[in-house]
């Protein structure tokens, strides 16, 4: 038996669409990083980006816990002396939605070319349109 390696040109994409109603920002994150990454599929390889598309819709309800909302903070840095900036998730969450959940998920892959290839694949809406119809999208479940 010699051991399957999947190949690029052989990945078949799905597409999935997550309702963000209501979910928990970590357990979302994590259960669409594993779909981006390819984990489900039972052909998953760690150097090939087996992994399907994503659409997140209704960004702009996702819920967290706790006090994360006033407490948990978010930095930037633009390069220059002075130029560190902070926001807080409830004011992110208000002025842009999908960020939140796209650095979630983003910290949730691998941290070279093939996370940026996986992370491209991830689309994320605040309200509950998306252009994305075309590609017949099947709803995932999340818990």
């Amino acid at each position: 038996m010699a051991t399957y390696s999947a190949k690029a040109s052989e990945v078949k994409r799905n597409w999935f669409i997550v309702d963000a109603n209501g979910k928990t920002l970590g357990r979302l994150a994590s259960q669409v990083a594993a779909v981006l990454k390819g984990k489900t599929k039972p052909i998953f390889t760690t150097h090939v980006d087996t992994g399907d598309f994503v659409i997140v819709v209704n960004a702009d309800k996702i819920h967290l816990t706790g006090k994360k909302l006033d407490q948990k903070v978010y930095y930037r840095h633009s390069g220059y002396p002075g130029g560190l900036k902070a926001v807080t998730a409830g004011t992110l969450i208000k002025s842009k939605p999908e960020r939140i959940i796209k650095m979630a998920v983003q910290g949730m892959l691998p941290k070279t070319q093939l996370g940026k290839s996986m992370l491209s694949k991830l689309k994320v809406y605040a309200g509950d349109k998306h252009p994305h119809a075309a590609q017949q999208p099947v709803e995932m479940k999340i818990a």
